[in-house]
């Protein structure tokens, strides 16, 4: 049996002014808990599909950011594109930005004017940084390095950064809602996408991804490991799961995390994975309920 999703956001009114990813991404999560969500675009260049960028680098991304979502366009520096901005605003419960805040002053939309003209709007401010750093240019690429989540010269594997504070200006927005039905007032929250991907990296900052960590290595079941055909992530953590890898491998079926952490348990564990299959691998789990995943 299946349950429907809450919508915890059902017919509230958002505006987004948001570019590129975390506003889009945001926003659609927002769409998904029954918020009825416009985005206000810039009207788009010649020959252009969209002025936000997100449809240039990838249209997939971009459609999939607007399921759902209304799109408007006008120019926010013209009287015409002020009327359009602010005859939306008149029944707008959040507004969404990734403007810097003197951007945002200069459009008239800083926090203090906004506040005493729509006293019940939230404004959700996705920024670089948050605080003094607000001004500050940069890209996820930059948020993540700042974090300590980029290895040597290789990307990323994702925009962790962007994504993060995709999920914290969501939040954000939930937060402004209960805030609002306190007091009657809107709220004004800052989302930072720097620490946004502070956050991601907390783990990192604790020590957990250190070699003597268990999860950073340190347990024969938690690892990675080449295989016949390409690699196991294993993630026979627990006692009882490193148990059954154990049992499986032929070795002591102790889980212990002495046992697990003993060089002659990783080198067994490495002995038995390397001349299996994914296929093999694949069925080993599904058998002896073994948490892994391989990969190519």
């Amino acid at each position: 049996m299946t349950t429907a999703l809450p919508q915890p956001l059902r017919n509230l009114r958002i505006l987004s002014l948001a570019l590129n990813l975390p506003g889009p991404a945001a926003l659609v999560r927002c769409a998904r808990m029954g918020a009825l969500c416009t985005k206000l675009e810039p009207p788009a260049p010649a020959g252009q599909p969209s002025a936000d960028p997100m449809a240039s680098y990838s249209a997939v991304a971009y459609a999939a950011m607007h399921e759902g979502v209304r799109v408007l366009h006008a120019h926010l520096k013209t009287p015409e594109g002020q009327a359009t901005l602010h005859q939306e605003l008149a029944h707008t419960d959040v507004l969404i930005t990734s403007f810097r805040p003197s951007a945002l002053d200069k459009l008239g939309l800083g926090w203090e004017a906004l506040r005493a003209r729509y006293p019940q709007l939230s404004l959700v401010r996705i920024v670089g940084s948050e605080g003094d750093r607000a001004e500050e240019p940069g890209h996820d690429l930059t948020y993540q390095a700042d974090a300590g989540l980029v290895n040597g010269l290789h990307m990323p594997p994702s925009l962790f950064a962007d994504m993060a504070g995709s999920l914290v200006a969501s939040e954000a927005v939930l937060q402004a809602q209960l805030a609002r039905l306190q007091d009657g007032h809107g709220v004004c929250l800052e989302v930072g996408l720097a620490e946004s991907a502070q956050w991601l990296a907390l783990p990192a900052t604790w020590g957990l991804m250190q070699p003597d960590s268990d999860v950073g290595g340190a347990h024969a079941g938690y690892r990675l490991y080449p295989c016949a055909d390409g690699r196991v992530a294993m993630a026979a953590l627990e006692p009882h799961f490193a148990v059954r890898l154990c049992q499986a491998a032929g070795l002591p079926a102790l889980g212990d995390a002495g046992t697990m952490r003993a060089a002659a348990t990783h080198a067994a564990i490495a002995a038995f994975v390397a001349p299996q299959t994914r296929a093999q691998l694949d069925a080993l789990a599904l058998a002896h309920d073994i948490p892994l995943h391989t990969l190519a």
